[in-house]
């Protein structure tokens, strides 16, 4: 099984719309079984589509780019936590070849208020494989430090809704830096999630923001800040950094982390 997580940081990207079909055709080249996106926008004021996507929805677009190279097997859900820049509504989507069993969305910070940038919603979807459900989460979380929204409170409301009983998937932006520690990261290893990097037989350095960008203003040093967990147990034949200009060509202001599974 393959999977793929990126911080899209979709409309603020110099030539997004190239971005976005270099991205698709990325996917097409690897066939990840399951992507979790974040920061994957539209316009407040764009045309609806349905009742929740409109025309310029960063994931309809890129599903739309997919179809165009012949990968018509990609479905996607994605829901919005904030008002960005005044102008985008804000969200996350997951995007997999696999029938979407079910799927929810959740709050996970004390506020709800889409217009508080602080607000964080997670998407999730159950899938089957090989005969046993699994499931899929989509996150971009806050910063250890913000008293505001503290990440503690965040952590407890997600690890709440992940089931104990079968294997899941946690991945996305954690705003936590893994190279730090007594903060987020080892706050989120100790209460039993694992890190499929760590326990990756292959891997590289696995820096997925170098220098300052939004919100990290100021620290200039490596960061780790995206990641893949999981619940349980599993076998991890290979953990990447992607679009970061040595494994593909950058593409947003994060790099990617895909992993390779071995299926039972």
């Amino acid at each position: 099984m393959k999977l793929l997580t990126l911080n899209c940081h979709s409309w603020q990207e110099e030539n997004q719309v190239e971005k976005i079909k270099y991205l698709a055709n990325v996917i097409k080249e690897k066939q990840y079984d399951v992507i979790a996106l974040q920061e994957v926008s539209q316009r407040i004021d764009a045309n609806s589509v349905d009742s929740k996507i409109k025309e310029d929805n960063f994931a309809r677009l890129l599903i739309k780019e997919l179809n165009k190279l012949d990968e018509y097997k990609y479905n996607f859900i994605w829901d919005y936590s904030h008002i960005g820049y005044d102008i985008y509504e804000e969200g996350l989507a997951i995007l997999t070849i696999h029938e979407i069993k079910d799927y929810k969305s959740f709050y996970i910070s004390q506020s709800n208020n889409k217009n508080d940038y602080r607000s964080r919603n997670i998407v999730s979807i159950t899938i089957e494989q090989n005969g046993e459900l699994v499931d899929f989460y989509s996150c971009h979380t806050g910063w250890w430090n913000d008293d505001i929204e503290p990440f503690k409170y965040q952590a407890e409301k997600l690890l709440e809704n992940i089931s104990s009983k079968r294997l899941s998937f946690v991945m996305g932006d954690f705003n936590n830096n893994a190279l730090v520690r007594n903060e987020g990261y080892d706050y989120l290893i100790n209460k039993g999630l694992i890190d499929t990097y760590c326990i990756a037989e292959e891997k590289d350095l696995g820096i997925t923001v170098k220098g300052e960008i939004a919100g990290w203003e100021a620290q200039a040093e490596d960061k780790r800040l995206d990641l893949i967990l999981s619940n349980k147990e599993i076998k991890v034949k290979k953990s990447n950094v992607i679009f970061n200009k040595i494994n593909k060509q950058v593409i947003s202001d994060h790099y990617g982390v895909e992993v390779f599974i071995e299926n039972k």
